[in-house]
């Protein structure tokens, strides 16, 4: 019997097959047909990438914006996810991209700033009420143990609740939390291995940038960072990198509309972030395939459009580029 076809709320060439069971888990999480599975029927990889990258959330800084979400994206390895970031909303925006939530395995944080860190907890707890029933590896810098162990205090009353109410299986247990502070091999698996380089993002340290070795891609996230010759080590010749993208004339215009705006403000955004055009410096350097722009700074300037960041990227990088919103797949 033929899979059924899935299709996707996210740029794709084509709809592709997808198996029946879980053709009907997603059209029921998403009310739709929605996103394809990694395998067929017969547990066989189709045709398509089997690592794939999708961004979640786009926007950099704390504030909630209207276009776009909190910094996420999740790498998916033969199906299985590996979240990098975890602003606010992550789990709703890995639902809208067709991602169960309790297929969560792997989840990096690159450094503690409340848009990359805001909703890990919650992206926890929000895949254990969803079915989660299985080991779920948490990487980053301290104290994410700390932050782990506090979150379940927190919703104590909840999980307490749950367990005794609705038989589930204490969540605590299925979190396996990796504190790091230092670059080097992070994950290594049988299809994929994930390496860290230590970045620049003052007076965040330590700060992580994330390399995804898949069967058949390599991937870079470079978490927040300014120009940084560490990540254009672990960036090299890498089929794509993700590149946090700053706007001085943005920043600019952002500062003097805040009600917390001033020269202070703006001397911290500058000095911890990377131009677009110092990301394209960064990207041809490392000789990557595709430079994709996320973590916009500012995130929601209507003078920004997509081809005013995209040629300014082009002036300093000859390959490829995506200038990223949420629920892209590329």
């Amino acid at each position: 019997m033929s899979s059924p076809v899935c299709t996707v709320p996210f740029d794709r060439s084509g709809p592709a097959p997808c198996s029946r069971r879980e053709f009907l888990v997603r059209a029921a999480a998403l009310a739709a047909a929605a996103a394809f599975a990694p395998s067929g029927a017969d547990g066989a990889p189709h045709a398509g990438p089997r690592t794939r990258l999708i961004l979640l959330g786009t926007a950099g800084g704390p504030r909630p914006r209207a276009n776009r979400a909190a910094t996420s994206q999740v790498v998916l390895v033969d199906g299985v996810p590996h979240v990098v970031d975890c602003g606010e909303g992550v789990a709703t925006q890995l639902v809208r991209a067709g991602v169960p939530l309790h297929s969560l395995r792997h989840v990096f944080i690159t450094h503690h700033h409340s848009d990359h860190n805001l909703d890990y907890g919650n992206l926890l707890i929000l895949s254990w009420v969803s079915g989660l029933r299985t080991r779920v590896d948490a990487w980053g810098p301290p104290p994410l143990d700390r932050m782990t162990r506090l979150f379940w205090d927190l919703n104590a009353a909840d999980i307490r609740l749950r367990t005794s109410d609705e038989g589930l299986l204490p969540p605590a247990p299925l979190v396996h939390v990796h504190e790091r502070t230092a670059a080097g091999t992070v994950l290594h698996a049988d299809d994929v291995t994930v390496t860290s380089a230590l970045v620049d993002h003052p007076p965040v340290t330590p700060a992580f940038a994330y390399r995804f070795d898949g069967p058949d891609r390599s991937i870079v996230i470079s978490g927040d960072t300014r120009r940084s010759e560490a990540l254009v080590r672990l960036a090299d010749g890498a089929d794509v990198l993700v590149h946090e993208v700053m706007s001085i004339p943005g920043v600019d215009r952002m500062v003097a509309r805040l009600p917390h705006g001033g020269p202070r403000l703006r001397r911290s955004i500058v000095a911890h972030h990377t131009s677009v055009e110092d990301a394209g410096r960064v990207a041809q350097a490392a000789g990557v395939g595709t430079l994709v722009l996320s973590h916009f700074v500012p995130a929601d300037d209507d003078q920004l459009t997509e081809d005013a960041w995209s040629e300014a990227a082009r002036s300093t990088f000859s390959g490829r580029v995506v200038v990223g919103r949420d629920l892209l797949e590329v």
